[in-house]
């Protein structure tokens, strides 16, 4: 007979549920590992997730454990994690239920020691170098006498009043502070934005933008100096417009910053003196380069007074430029008159030539000709278009006789209206050619008017014309007894000369005293 045997340890044993032992589990390792410090190798990072947490492991040589970072957490850190990286994390320990994990929550990042800040320190360096954020290529040249000097620094420390300080004594120009924290978490955020937040000034607005930047602070250790190390920050300083002084620490001090930025200066106060010139050296250099403007322009003038007196002494007197003119000017004024009158002879003789052309029977002898041309293109025009009506007639004709169905009477019919709208158009031809010639002919006819000599007759003269009905022009040409015809404006009158002599020439009267003198010296004879 089969029997069944129960384990009383077993069955007396509280039961869990999954839920209920993890969260059992999670209190007790949070309560016993509340707050620690761990240190190790970052293993597995590979940046910020999307949700802005970041998700790593710490290892040692013989252990792992998880790690993560909230995203409130990560962006306050002041060391951020990097891949290889031995750090020290400060935090809680907790588990994770949802797989059986155990896992650190990281409050703050450190490197381990003085010597993984330093490999962090280079391998940034590195990074920045490939870049080229570090080539003097890049870099500005600072102005020599800026007017306006910014200045970001705390506005608490000593380095604020060392950097007033030097400037009021050897150059006072405008100052304006950006107060930040040079030391902490937040220092790099804070100079990075200083340092954007002076280049976003545009001229005139109300707060000045400066001519160019100093970013300054005391001396310390290189944990103290970090902020200056943050990639914010030199990248603020490669980007900025403005050229930027780097005066962070002691001379021995250097910082990536130093790298990237336009100029570097042992201590703030050598900031101060690298920004702006010594005002008594700018005076005392102003006022020898005055002095030597002025000798230089008191030899120049003398220089050029010698030449122009040279010069003045090489040109020839006033009388000697103006002779040959003068000269040229009396010739000139003599020959005046002479060319006038040759001028005016000249135009004489070329009018009477004009005016001999312009006679009546030259414009009648014109009207002829051009009547004669109008008449001979008329029948010309006239024979053109008969020759033209009885060759189309004559086509009519032979088409007509070709052609006895009714396609060719239609052709006769388009032709014969073709023909007479050619007869009309010659027609139009000829009336338009005859109207031109008519108003050419009454041109003429108008201008043989105005040059006629009835004209001339109408103001009181008369027309002298002989037996042959030629105009008589001079009265040598005429004899006694000549019968002549008198042309007025109103009509003509016979006349017959009654002398037609020449008159005789007058004889000079001074001679008849002398012929009379002669005569009665004769006469008389002489009284001796």
């Amino acid at each position: 007979m089969a029997s069944t045997f129960f384990d009383d340890s077993q069955s007396n044993l509280t039961e869990y549920t999954v839920s209920e032992i993890s969260g059992s589990i999670k209190r007790t390792v949070e309560d016993a590992f509340g707050h620690v410090r761990i240190r190790g190798e970052i293993s597995g990072y590979r940046g910020p997730h999307s949700s802005g947490h970041a998700y790593f492991a710490l290892k040692d040589e013989r252990a792992r454990i998880e790690a993560v970072i909230w995203r409130g957490v990560f962006g306050k850190l002041k060391f951020k994690p990097e891949e290889g990286m031995e750090m020290i994390a400060t935090g809680k320990v907790t588990t994770y239920p949802g797989s059986s994990k155990y896992q650190i929550v990281i409050d703050s990042l450190e490197p381990a020691g003085a010597g993984a800040l330093m490999a962090l320190l280079e391998e940034r360096r590195r990074k920045l170098a490939a870049e080229g954020l570090f080539d003097e290529t890049r870099k500005q040249l600072l102005p020599h006498m800026p007017r306006v000097i910014g200045v970001v620094t705390s506005p608490t420390g000593a380095v604020i009043r060392d950097i007033l300080h030097r400037i009021t004594d050897r150059f006072p120009v405008h100052v304006i502070v950006w107060p930040v924290r040079v030391q902490g978490e937040t220092s790099g955020d804070e100079v990075a934005a200083a340092i954007r937040g002076f280049n976003a000034l545009k001229p005139g607005d109300p707060i000045a933008r400066p001519d160019v930047l100093i970013v300054a602070r005391g001396g310390g250790s290189l944990e103290d100096l970090w902020g200056f190390n943050d990639e914010a920050v030199v990248r603020a300083a490669a980007a900025s417009d403005i050229p930027l002084i780097s005066a962070v620490g002691h001379e021995t001090d250097w910082t990536l910053l130093d790298h990237v930025a336009d100029r570097r200066a042992p201590t703030p106060t050598g900031a101060a003196e690298i920004a702006v010139p010594v005002r008594a050296e700018l005076e005392a250099g102003l006022a020898m380069l005055s002095a030597r403007l002025s000798g230089g322009m008191s030899r120049g003038l003398d220089g050029n007074r010698q030449k122009l007196r040279a010069l003045a002494r090489a040109l020839p007197s006033i009388d000697m430029l103006l002779a040959l003119p003068r000269r040229r000017f009396d010739e000139s004024a003599a020959g005046l008159g002479r060319a006038l009158r040759l001028n005016t002879a000249n135009k004489r003789q070329v009018f009477e030539r004009r005016a001999a052309q312009l006679t009546p029977a030259t414009l009648q002898r014109r009207v002829l000709e051009k009547r004669q041309r109008v008449g001979e293109l008329g029948n010309r025009a006239e024979r053109r278009v008969d020759r033209a009506i009885d060759r189309s007639a004559a086509r009519l004709s032979n088409a007509a006789a070709r052609l006895t169905l009714r396609p060719a009477t239609d052709r006769i019919a388009r032709s014969r209206e073709r023909l007479q709208v050619l007869a009309g158009r010659s027609g139009q031809l000829i009336s338009l050619l005859s109207e031109r010639r008519r108003r050419q002919l009454q041109e003429a006819a108008r201008l043989l008017n105005s040059m006629s000599y009835r004209n001339v007759l109408k103001r009181g003269y008369a027309v002298v014309r002989d037996a042959g009905e030629r105009a008589v022009d001079s009265a040598g040409a005429l004899s006694a007894g000549d019968p002549v015809s008198l042309e007025f404006a109103d009509g003509r009158v016979n006349a017959v000369t009654t002398d037609g002599t020449k008159p005789a020439p007058a004889k000079p009267a001074a001679k008849r005293p002398e012929k009379k003198a002669a005569r009665a010296s004769k006469d008389q004879g002489s009284l001796f």
